[in-house]
């Protein structure tokens, strides 16, 4: 699935009558082949690192990150009144991955804050809200843990989102290409602001 943002200028270039000042976001769905079914076809493999090396670059990786981060109680969550991340200590994960997986969840919500992205979710109400934030913030976990190289772990509390996700796609097909968007836009937004993080400790 291919799809990119157009805005009113390049729309303009294009002969376009339409009136909209907000972007416009364009899908088209291409068939392709799976590796396996190419004769004579080697894919590349990318080069995995030793578990403690990456979860050494994702501790880094968080580190760098200009949030507030508390480690106490039971329970993982972002407060938007007193901006900060609260993580259970470590010794209550199952393992480095479902540690380093949560906390990129909750990351994700920090991002969404509205002196970071201003994430607008307003056209939804009620629980659909707060579901398409946690659709948010569980694919920018995946998209931020595979670029650590750092396997997502399913959560206790995915059984409850999943039923407030699948009401929400079955009710709005482009809800997935929105949270999609939303989820790449703020991995995006941490990633640079680690890179930018390390630009200036060196």
């Amino acid at each position: 699935m291919f799809w990119k943002f157009y805005d009113r200028a390049e729309e303009e270039q294009e002969g376009s009558d339409t009136p909209e000042d907000r972007p416009r976001c364009f899908a088209r769905c291409y068939h392709v082949f799976n590796a396996s079914q190419v004769d004579g076809y080697v894919p590349q493999t990318a080069e995995q690192l030793p578990e403690s090396v990456r979860i050494e670059n994702a501790d880094r990786f968080f580190a760098s990150l200009p949030a507030v981060v508390k480690h106490g109680g039971d329970r993982a969550f972002y407060s938007p009144v007193g901006d900060f991340i609260q993580m259970p200590p470590f010794a209550q994960f199952k393992s480095a991955e479902g540690y380093v997986c949560t906390k990129a969840h909750e990351f994700a919500h920090w991002s969404g804050a509205p002196s970071r992205l201003n994430r607008d979710l307003s056209g939804r109400f009620g629980d659909e809200r707060y579901g398409m934030e946690e659709l948010i913030a569980e694919l920018t976990s995946c998209f931020v843990c595979a670029d650590l190289q750092i396997q997502s772990e399913p959560r206790v509390d995915h059984a409850p989102y999943i039923s407030s996700w699948l009401r929400i796609l079955k009710n709005d097909k482009k809800a997935i290409f929105t949270a999609a968007s939303k989820a790449q836009e703020a991995a995006t937004y941490l990633q640079q602001l680690a890179a930018l993080a390390q630009e200036c400790a060196s």
